[in-house]
């Protein structure tokens, strides 16, 4: 028993490394240094520039474009962790390599988790590079010693916005191209999560549906620490956060499960 075990425990966390280094450099393309430079340095600069420059236009107060700032600069983590990470279902299925993951023996869990492993690096650094321009460039003031606590948000924010795309990417498994549907979660970031504007300004129902995304109480623990809110305050935005990240991963399990049954039953498994 204590020998199986052991060799059950070898085995998770050979396949959880093999895929946390192997397939980014195959199916995901997270390992070209273009993407990785353009992803880190690139977008959170134009977008968080683009979404100041159209507050100041619509006459918004510093404390409007810096709320706007601050949003973006975190809102940038779901091009890496949302729609990259949905993606690799097509990359899979376009490579033909699909068939032989699912019915390899490969603890799914491993399997799943190693590949949300370089998507989390790659968006807390374009979450922190964001964060910087924020501050050097467009003005955003930091409370006195809240970095640490601002660290901690960004990392339960990496970790909860890649399980939310791992989410999404076992529901592409079924469909025919993940592209819209990350597109779809792309933009219902911006809109529902309190990125450009705050939450109470929607009607209740898309509050409702804002409250239940993982970006928006990461971008509220983000904000929270920047001012230098209480830890108390900080302690129930990460808990939020964490619950986010632990509904998502496990639903991704389950939902994975159940696609890649419908898939195979259908022929969506090669369909591309």
């Amino acid at each position: 028993m204590t020998g199986g075990a052991s060799a059950n425990r070898v085995s998770f966390w050979r396949t959880f490394w093999a895929n946390a280094v192997v397939a980014p450099r195959t199916s995901l393309g997270f390992m070209r240094i273009d993407f990785i430079l353009g992803m880190i340095f690139i977008i959170p600069l134009t977008q968080i520039t683009f979404f100041a420059l159209t507050a100041q236009l619509a006459n918004d107060s510093v404390s409007e474009i810096q709320f706007v700032v601050i949003g973006n600069a975190v809102a940038t983590v779901t091009y890496s962790s949302v729609f990259s990470v949905c993606q690799t279902t097509d990359s899979e299925k376009q490579q033909g390599t699909m068939e032989h993951l699912l019915v390899s023996p490969a603890n799914r869990l491993a399997l799943y988790f190693g590949r949300g492993m370089i998507p989390i690096l790659i968006s807390l650094a374009t979450v922190a590079m964001g964060l910087v321009y924020a501050v050097v460039i467009f003005g955003v003031p930091l409370a006195p010693g809240s970095e640490w606590t601002l660290a901690v948000s960004v990392v339960l924010t990496a970790f909860a916005m890649v399980g939310f795309g791992l989410l999404l990417g076992g529901v592409a498994l079924y469909l025919r191209t993940s592209i819209i549907l990350g597109n779809i979660f792309l933009f219902v970031g911006l809109l529902l999560s309190g990125v450009n504007f705050p939450l109470s300004s929607l009607p209740a129902s898309l509050q409702w549906i804002g409250y239940a995304l993982p970006l928006t109480w990461g971008l509220s623990s983000v904000r929270a620490a920047i001012t230098g809110d209480s830890l108390g305050t900080l302690a129930i935005l990460w808990a939020a956060v964490a619950i986010c990240a632990l509904v998502a991963y496990g639903a991704a399990i389950l939902l994975w499960d159940v696609f890649e049954r419908r898939a195979l039953a259908t022929g969506s498994i090669a369909r591309f």
